[in-house]
């Protein structure tokens, strides 16, 4: 399990999704509205392989991607 965190300073709808390195979608983490706050989710990759992978968060007209490191 990985724990993602982040903060919505205004009320928007939040998607969440996790990417291999080639591009291909394996999980979707958040989908749905969020008011203002901060927020921890559970990322459970029990059924991934060791590797690279990216997360896409996506509020609004903020987007941002980060690259985490699987290992088992």
């Amino acid at each position: 399990m990985t724990h993602l965190q982040f903060t919505i300073a205004d009320f928007r709808f939040v998607t969440l999704k996790a990417y291999d390195v080639l591009g291909r979608e394996v999980a979707t983490v958040v989908n749905e509205e969020k008011s203002p706050g901060t927020y921890e989710v559970t990322f459970d990759a029990s059924s991934l392989p060791s590797g690279i992978y990216f997360y896409h968060l996506d509020s609004g007209g903020f987007v941002e991607t980060k690259k985490m490191t699987l290992l088992r």
